[in-house]
């Protein structure tokens, strides 16, 4: 397990909306991280009504950044690449709100493609072994 402390300073997403708490696998292709901070009053994300669901994307391209970060460290890069997420497919969302579900959500990113200018991702988010949310994201990193 990385516990948030190991790679926080690798990716551009600071204080509380560093939404992950610690990776617990990965690997060249694929990551697993988890989080509780959906149930938190003060996530970023959280409106009146709650956190809806649809955020559950921003867990996902937050663990997709996290897994550039880390296979990056492994080649020598100690700091953040900045990106820009460009677009989000294939959403699916098996819940409206997901602040009142207790203990942790298991945020999965697989890698399909990545090159010097930016990467696509499939993700899943689930709570306890049920399924929350699926999609794609793709992301251009900055000229840099």
């Amino acid at each position: 397990m990385l516990p948030k402390a190991d790679w926080s300073h690798l990716i551009p997403h600071a204080g509380s909306m560093c939404l992950l708490d610690a990776v617990l696998a990965w690997d060249e292709k694929t990551i697993h991280a988890i989080s509780a901070g959906h149930a938190r009053a003060d996530n970023p994300l959280r409106d009146e009504h709650g956190l809806h669901a649809v955020h559950l994307a921003e867990y996902g391209a937050q663990a997709m950044a996290v897994h550039g970060a880390l296979l990056a460290r492994d080649r020598g890069v100690e700091e953040a690449r900045p990106g820009r997420l460009v677009s989000l497919r294939d959403m699916q969302l098996q819940e409206e709100y997901v602040d009142q579900l207790d203990g942790r959500l298991d945020v999965h990113a697989e890698c399909l493609y990545s090159d010097d200018s930016g990467a696509q991702y499939t993700f899943r988010v689930e709570h306890r072994g049920h399924l929350l949310a699926t999609g794609r994201t793709a992301v251009i990193y900055a000229a840099g």
